[in-house]
């Protein structure tokens, strides 16, 4: 087993490329910094300095290294796609300039992550579905090519793909040569799912998770009042990594049981978030996956 621990924006709040609820970019970097991280996610492209030389400098400058860009869009819009190919030149240009591996690809949400209202249908026809698939490989492929990125796709909560059952059905539906699963574990049990079962059952193709948890109590409550993901998140509902439904020794021991390599990036979603909130929690989870032995 060899783990990469990195961490990403979302774990300070961070869900867009501009929004004054969210901490200043110099300051998240300070912060990763600090709570002892090496490697980062690009996050929302354009939250960031979007200049090479800036960016690179930036991290240089604090001893971070990028291990990830992410592309968020609606993949099934057959209007979509200028929107999609603009962020995937931009982020695939800074992380392949920056020595990234991957491209992280999601599904837009179908509820507002701030208003909790619906803004599509929650499942997709099959005119629908294969467009989300053509789409997927397309980006895989322009990132290959263009940056010689691997495109790990993102199930997430209130996507198109958040189920054990559509995840399934995209890795039948995918070339594996191109398209390889970043597995959230918090958003698989969020959505229900058994994500050690998950790692066991497609490791190989997954070079790239995503690690955070999930409040028990929390969740029932949210389950039980249809409260969306967006709203639960403000809610407290993804806890920290060491007090949550998922067990991250049972994590560890599945990872070591396959012979896991690759990254794990720490996460919380907590949109918005008061600005000293989430250095302490990062410094906690460093500190906790150390006492367990990843990473």
């Amino acid at each position: 087993m060899s783990i990469h621990i990195g961490i990403a924006p979302d774990a300070w709040g961070v869900w867009f490329p501009n929004d004054p609820r969210q901490p200043p970019w110099n300051r998240f970097l300070d912060e990763v910094a600090e709570a002892g991280y090496e490697w980062l996610e690009l996050g929302p492209y354009g939250y960031l300095p979007t200049e090479l030389p800036v960016l690179r400098r930036e991290l240089e400058s604090r001893g971070l290294k990028l291990c990830a860009c992410v592309v968020e869009a609606n993949l099934e819009d057959p209007s979509g796609w200028p929107k999609i190919e603009q962020q995937v030149l931009g982020a695939g240009e800074l992380a392949a300039g920056l020595g990234g591996q991957f491209l992280v690809l999601i599904d837009e949400g179908y509820t507002d992550l701030i208003t909790g209202e619906a803004t599509g249908p929650t499942s997709l026809d099959d005119d629908a579905w294969r467009r989300l698939i053509d789409t997927t490989q397309r980006v895989a492929e322009m990132a290959r090519d263009r940056f010689g990125l691997r495109l790990t796709y993102h199930p997430n909560t209130e996507t198109h793909v958040e189920h054990e059952d559509q995840i399934e059905r995209l890795l039948d539906e995918t070339d594996p040569d191109l398209v390889s699963l970043c597995l959230d574990l918090g958003h698989h049990v969020y959505c229900g799912g058994d994500a050690v079962a998950c790692i066991r059952r497609h490791h190989e193709r997954m070079p790239h998770i995503h690690f955070k948890n999930v409040d028990a109590e929390i969740l029932q409550r949210v389950r039980a009042e249809g409260i969306s993901v967006g709203k639960a998140s403000g809610m407290d509902v993804f806890s920290e990594l060491s007090a949550g439904i998922l067990d991250y020794t049972a994590v560890r021991d599945v990872l070591h049981e396959v012979g896991y390599h690759g990254f794990a990036i720490v996460e919380k979603d907590m949109y918005p978030a008061d600005f000293d909130k989430p250095l302490p929690i990062a410094k906690r989870a460093r500190a906790y996956l150390r006492e367990i032995g990843i990473g």
